[in-house]
């Protein structure tokens, strides 16, 4: 007891659904981890990819479980319902991207060289990643806004929206990377700076939000949020435009994708997954246009 007379401990971080649900994650996750270091396996940069997601979601689970039930989240200098409810969407991104990555490039029908024990334990990792990607959209669920109710700008639509752009944001960029060739004409290097101002700028949002700074801005939040979004609109949509005219137009690049392109390393399919996730932005960013307008009014519920 503290001398207040409350507990040290908190005991509705264990006995409630949201409790149940971060217990759910960090056994899913430990199973996954254990699956896959026993016997599935992991190679190559897409098996690196998956182990980090597993390994890096249950340790910040883990800190954050322990940090709610130990209630020393109070000496941290961050809002910390911004903060679970921000991590609790970036984990789920992660946990359904590597769902999908890890069977694409691990799982096959027929057995492997290794056995068929193989393929079983790769399917049981499967099926653990899977199901904890419920476990954290769970956790989504149970703190996102809900009318009436005062909560923190990261658990309205508008928040969780900026963590799926900044994901997405991501993607784009990895495929950048993975030999786009789009250094090879101006108009697709602007689209470039375009993704990488809209990422900057969401980033800055999100810390701004999560660290509870939002107050050190010289006009309100609400107005700032807006007009950010207003210009990521405008400047997705350029790139929406322009980026596939000069990736898949006879003029500046190949409509199809070229016979006997290597997979994984077909500047091709690069662009082509540059082009979808822009779009997928785009009308992220617009639907974040739309909620945005609500702030204020979500903020100011009794």
């Amino acid at each position: 007891m503290d001398p207040q007379g409350g507990h040290y401990l908190n005991k509705d971080a264990l006995l409630s659904a949201l409790g149940a649900a971060r217990m759910c994650q960090l056994v899913l996750g430990c199973t996954t981890m254990s699956l896959v270091a026993h016997q599935a396996g992991y190679t190559a940069t897409y098996g690196i990819f998956c182990m980090f997601v597993w390994c890096f979601c249950f340790a910040v689970t883990l800190v954050v479980f322990t940090l709610d039930v130990t209630r020393l989240h109070g000496c941290m200098p961050i809002s910390w319902d911004n903060f679970t409810v921000a991590y609790a969407m970036l984990a789920t991104l992660m946990y359904v991207t590597a769902s999908v990555v890890y069977p694409v490039y691990f799982l096959q029908p027929q057995c492997p060289s290794e056995g068929c024990e193989v393929r079983d334990y790769r399917i049981a990792v499967t099926v653990c990643s899977s199901v904890c990607c419920f476990a954290y959209a769970t956790e989504v669920f149970l703190t996102r806004a809900k009318p009436g109710r005062v909560v923190g700008y990261m658990a309205t639509v508008s928040g969780l929206l900026k963590v799926v752009q900044a994901f997405v944001a991501c993607i784009i960029f990895g495929a950048l990377a993975n030999d786009s060739e789009y250094n090879r004409h101006i108009p697709t290097q602007y689209c470039v700076v375009v993704y990488s101002l809209c990422f900057s700028m969401t980033v800055v949002v999100i810390a701004l939000t999560v660290s509870g700074r939002t107050a050190a801005l010289r006009f309100p939040f609400d107005r700032f949020v807006v007009i950010y979004t207003f210009l990521a609109v405008l400047l997705y949509l350029s790139a929406a435009v322009i980026w596939p005219v000069f990736s898949f137009d006879r003029k500046y690049g190949t409509p199809a994708r070229p016979e006997g392109c290597p997979r994984g390393k077909c500047p091709w399919d690069s662009k082509l997954v540059v082009a979808v996730f822009t779009h997928v932005n785009l009308v992220l960013y617009v639907t974040d246009l739309i909620y945005s307008q609500r702030i204020r009014f979500v903020s100011q519920q009794p």
